[in-house]
């Protein structure tokens, strides 16, 4: 049997047409953007103290699951567990510390996505912390630095395909 061999056309590949990767062996160097898709934009003051009120602060719950799953798919090369994260705040908010840990990994999530849409970062996983003390104001800051990276895209739809920047 005869070996199949590449010849020099096919040993390199055309980069992608979104921009993308160029394959291995190529002059070029690789580049590999990953895109994410957008989130949604929500107001402020309605998760954190309108919504929560109005059921009986199940819609928290709901908020915390929803912002992680979109986190998640947002940056795919970041791993978040949506349901453990609400998880920790329905069952193990008697602990206290375990929801104070979550929050600063969800303040530690946003900075990672608002560096992944090319912002500064200005979300602080201290303040997402220490902001549950003052009237659980830590909701209302999390959601104000969420929406700094929704604002980043502007005009496009939630679920949307949108590139990375870093």
């Amino acid at each position: 049997m005869d070996e199949i061999r590449p010849t020099a056309e096919h040993s390199r590949s055309a980069p992608l047409a979104d921009g993308g990767a160029i394959a291995p062996g190529a002059d070029a160097p690789v580049v590999h953007r990953l895109p994410g898709l957008a989130m949604k934009r929500r107001g402020p003051v309605a998760v954190w103290l309108g919504l929560p009120i109005v059921t009986l602060g199940i819609y928290q719950l709901v908020w915390y699951y929803k912002i992680h799953k979109e986190l998640q798919e947002f940056d795919r090369r970041r791993t978040l567990s949506p349901a453990g994260s609400m998880l920790v705040l329905l069952f193990l908010s008697w602990t206290v510390i375990a929801p104070l840990v979550s929050y600063h990994n969800t303040g530690k999530a946003i900075a990672n996505a608002q560096r992944a849409a090319g912002l500064p970062v200005t979300c602080s996983p201290a303040v997402s912390t220490w902001l549950s003390f003052v009237f659980g104001l830590n909701i209302w800051y999390m959601q104000r630095q969420l929406n700094l990276v929704v604002d980043a895209y502007p005009g496009v739809t939630p679920g949307t395909e949108v590139p990375l920047a870093a």
